[in-house]
């Protein structure tokens, strides 16, 4: 499956020497083209309208500002007294070159409760110097790990939310979408075990 028509158009549209810096980060961060991300790739919003999604997706995307680094990507501050826990936005001079997460956001599912995060990842093929799902491995592990004390406290672990790292790449000649997420084997009898299998999401698109 190929990224939507209008996606690739979109992209298109931008500078070609600045597809794969800022400007086309700031580009796929808009939200309707978000959307029309979205309802590729998470379950619940298939077969919608682009434009219906929009008003899911919550607050502003963060854009080049949330290191990936352990312990540097949430921020800590005090208000009334109360200890709070968000993504770290602070500073980015100080941390110049950190790596970065290119694009995070909070979306809201259709129950009107629970929330995904998502990640977008912009890049202009494959890399040569390292392999991009062992990268998108290690993000969308620290999209959950980050969210202790942000989105659960203590060993709520049932509080974690779902995370999908997407990673776009825009230049390659090969139409592709695939799909990683857990799966479970029983390899002796098939005990119920509590959880879910659904935390973890990583697409990769051509």
């Amino acid at each position: 499956m190929a990224v939507d028509t209008e996606i690739k158009n979109a992209v298109s549209a931008a500078d070609k020497d600045a597809q794969y810096d800022e400007k086309a980060k700031r580009l796929l961060g808009n939200k309707i083209i978000l959307a029309h991300i979205l309802v590729k790739t998470v379950d619940e919003f298939k077969g919608m309208n682009p434009k219906d999604v929009v008003s899911y997706i919550e607050g502003e995307p963060f854009i080049s500002v949330v290191p990936v680094e352990p312990g540097l990507t949430n921020a800590e501050q005090e208000k009334d007294g109360q200890r709070i826990v968000g993504l770290n936005t602070e500073n980015a001079e100080i941390n110049e070159g950190l790596i970065r997460f290119d694009i995070i956001f909070y979306v809201r599912m259709k129950d009107g409760i629970s929330q995904v995060i998502v990640n977008l990842e912009a890049q202009k093929d494959e890399p040569t110097g390292y392999h991009i799902l062992n990268r998108a491995v290690f993000y969308v592990s620290r999209l959950v790990s980050s969210q202790k004390e942000r989105d659960f406290v203590k060993t709520n672990y049932n509080d974690i939310r779902r995370v999908f790292s997407i990673w776009v790449c825009m230049g390659m000649d090969e139409n592709s979408m695939a799909y990683v997420h857990l799966a479970k084997d029983d390899l002796l009898g098939s005990y119920p075990w509590k959880g879910r299998l659904d935390l973890l999401n990583i697409v990769l698109m051509v």
